[in-house]
This record gives C-alpha cells, sequence and structure tokens, in this order.
C-alpha cells in the first residue's frame, strides 16, 4: 500500500494549502455545461447530463467541424468552438465533460481546472505516467470546491454497494486472486472499432495540430485521425478501453494500490488492418496486498464475455456487467449459502452523481481522482510491459515505471 500512502500524503499536503472558494451550487440552480470531445463517447454522455433537471449545454468544442454540427442538433442554440480554449473563456459555462482522445486528456483536463470548471474526465484518466503527474498538480491547485468525476462508470453501479456487503472479511476470508476478463467478437469484415473515413474527413474541416497535441508530429492521415484506437501515439488499446473499467470497481470496491509487477503479453492475432495495438492479450498484476490481478481479452470471440473472479479461502465474488454474486467455498464455510446482489442503479446514475456533487447534495463523488490515477498508472504499466516486452515494476518513492 506504500504507492496509495505517498499519493494521499500528496494530496492532503496539496489540498491543506489551498484554501479555494467553495463552488457548491444550489439544488435548484441551472448547471451550465460545456463538452469538449463530441465523437460518439461524448455525445452519449452529453445526452446523460442534458436527461437531468436544470442541465443546459451552452459550450461545445472539437477539432472536427461534423462533429460541432452534430451537438447542434442535440442542444440548439449551443456556442460552438474548434478551439476549446474559447469554450474554457466562457464564465457562464460552469462544468465541462471531456471525452476527447486519450494522449490529449491531461492538456483538456488541465486547462478546464485551470479555468475554474468542475470536470467530468472520461477514461482512462492520463495517458502517461507525466500526464497523470501534471493532472494532480492541476486537481491539488483547484482545491476541494471543484468537483472531479472519472468516467468509470461502474462505479456507480448498484452493484457497487453490493460488493461492499460481499467483501466482508467472514464472507471472503484472505483473497488473492482477482480474475477478469474481456471478450468480444464482430461480424467477419467488420473489425474492432474500425470506423469509416467520410469524405469530409479533410484537412479543412479537421484542425489537425490540436488532433495531435503533443504526439508525433506527421501529416494529416484521415485514417488516423477517425481511427484513433489503433495507434500507440494515442490510445491504448484494450487496456484503456476496457480493462480499466475491470480495474477501477475493484480499486475502488478492495482500495487496491498501484500493482508493484505488471507483465503483459499478446499480440495482432486477428485484425491484420493496420492497427498497432493488439487484439488478444493476457495482463498479470502483482499487487502489495499480496494479491494477484489477472486479465485476458481477444476479439476473435465473445463466449467468454466480461467477468471478474474475486477469490478468496472462504468465498468467491463473481461480477458481471449485469450481475454480482456471492459464492461460499464449502471447505471452510460449509453451512455458507449463495447470495445474488439486489441493488439496481440508473444508467444515468454517473453523471446524476457528478452533477449531484457540484450542487452539494452527495457527500462524495463514485470515482474520485484518485481512483482513475492508481488505475490509470496501472494500465500504462501493462502497456509499457507488453512495448518493452518485460516485467515492469513500479518504484513508489520516485513514482516512476521502472
Amino acid at each position: 500500500m506504500q504507492s496509495r500512502r505517498l499519493f494521499i500524503g500528496k494530496v492532503a499536503t496539496g489540498l491543506a494549502g489551498t484554501l479555494a472558494a467553495s463552488n457548491v451550487m444550489g439544488a435548484n440552480e441551472r448547471l451550465r455545461i460545456g463538452i469538449i470531445g463530441a465523437g460518439d463517447r461524448g455525445k452519449e454522455i452529453l445526452r446523460q447530463a442534458l436527461a437531468l433537471e436544470n442541465v443546459e449545454c451552452i459550450g461545445a468544442a472539437d477539432v472536427y467541424t461534423r462533429r460541432l454540427e452534430e451537438v447542434q442538433q442535440i442542444a440548439p442554440g449551443v456556442k460552438t468552438y474548434l478551439d476549446y480554449r474559447r469554450l474554457l473563456e466562457d464564465k457562464d459555462v460552469d462544468a465541462v465533460l471531456i471525452a476527447t482522445p486519450q494522449h490529449l486528456h491531461a492538456e483538456h483536463f488541465v486547462a478546464a481546472l485551470d479555468a475554474g470548471k468542475h470536470v467530468y474526465q472520461e477514461k482512462t484518466m492520463a495517458f502517461t505516467v507525466e500526464h497523470a503527474k501534471r493532472m494532480r498538480a492541476a486537481w491539488q491547485r483547484a482545491g476541494a470546491g471543484r468537483t472531479v468525476q472519472i468516467g468509470h462508470q461502474w462505479t456507480s453501479t448498484g452493484q457497487m454497494a453490493d460488493a461492499a456487503q460481499f467483501l466482508r472479511p467472514e464472507l471472503m476470508g484472505k483473497i488473492t486472486v482477482i480474475h477478469g476478463h474481456m471478450y468480444r467478437n464482430t461480424p467477419h469484415g467488420k473489425p474492432q472499432w474500425s470506423r469509416a473515413i467520410y469524405p469530409d474527413m479533410t484537412a479543412a474541416n479537421i484542425v489537425w495540430k490540436s488532433f495531435l497535441g503533443e504526439a508525433p508530429e506527421r501529416l494529416f492521415d484521415a485514417n488516423r485521425y477517425i481511427n484513433w484506437r489503433f495507434f500507440w501515439d494515442y490510445s491504448g488499446g484494450n487496456i484503456y478501453e476496457n480493462l480499466c473499467h475491470q480495474l477501477a470497481f475493484w480499486y475502488k470496491a478492495m482500495g487496491l494500490g498501484i500493482p508493484r509487477k505488471v507483465t503483459m503479453t499478446g499480440g495482432l492475432y486477428l485484425w491484420k488492418d493496420g492497427r498497432e495495438v493488439p487484439d488478444t492479450m493476457n495482463v498479470s498484476m502483482e499487487h502489495a496486498e499480496e494479491l494477484l490481478y489477472s486479465w485476458d481479452s481477444s476479439f476473435g470471440n465473445e463466449r467468454l464475455g466480461v467477468t471478474e473472479d474475486v477469490l478468496g479461502d472462504n468465498g468467491a465474488i463473481t461480477h458481471t456487467m449485469q450481475s454480482i454474486r456471492y459464492q461460499p467455498e464449502k471447505k471452510n464455510r460449509p453451512d455458507g449459502t449463495e447470495m445474488a446482489g439486489m441493488s439496481r442503479s440508473d444508467p444515468k446514475a454517473h453523471m446524476q452523481n457528478f452533477v449531484d456533487h457540484i450542487r452539494g447534495s452527495a457527500r462524495e463523488v463514485n470515482c474520485p481522482f484518485e481512483v482513475g490515477y492508481r488505475v490509470a498508472i496501472a494500465c500504462r504499466m501493462a502497456v509499457d510491459s507488453y512495448r518493452s516486452g518485460r516485467t515492469v515494476c513500479w518504484d513508489p518513492a520516485k513514482e516512476e515505471i521502472v
């Protein structure tokens, strides 16, 4: 737990020196939001926000003109910007939703907090360790008066409350293993994540320099723009797309720290379409809590679906996207009974929690910054392990992957 203690200590130090005025709104005040990154996921979370009471979208920023036109269909009258900095200059914007490609998260997150906005940051929170540290510094500067929600929406499901009930020591005993997997398939000729290139995806309609951000300089390439998930310059592949959610749920439920060691293997076994990120992979993460979290994934068969099994010597918890269930280990709990989770939640619960916290009616956000931070570091460790072909370790004193 050393890395987590160091993290919390640094946060406490930063917050102690920050006596920022509270930005808490009244329950009946209209919350005016903006969105940075209005692609498919951005429009999805925007619709979630607009479905809540007294929420209005007054600004949208994206580097692609088509996306801004699409937002105007969702929120007529919204001001649109090709430069997100113009949106952040609008003092009427209370909060921003950030759903840009992963390599741009730090740039937009830091700018939004420094502009005095509340922030809903899509996952995976940070692209690199350096980005995570930069984002942490901005969060500390902002202080307790600013709401930050990281977009691991599973932490707002009713299954989180059920998990807390099942994780009691008498039910689980000593937990040593979490095994997760995520399997998906698509029809032949329709590769996972592949998106069509429209005729208007040209240098005239896409601000290419803004899309690149800090990524290596390249000539305009519509395929790299729309299929950014294929490329290491902008994406962490399925580690950043799906492992992150399965980590976040249990990192929050169990308070797990950053892994001590991570090993990732796999390769491009299925899709030979120019992508760089693997379609089949296995990740092993050793934690200081004497727990091994392993995860495997593939895009060629969906039979195994999405599951995590938490294994203790007294019992086991099985979590899927639809359910959570406890089963006793009969060798140690012969009279134990199976239990199914019963808590329910609205699909908008994560966004509702973000808005409620801004208004002061929620005591805490369901996915706080420090959970997003730990998940982001773990995910980066996996990617670095795969790309370097070796096991990587976390140095908690230096806060570096070694």
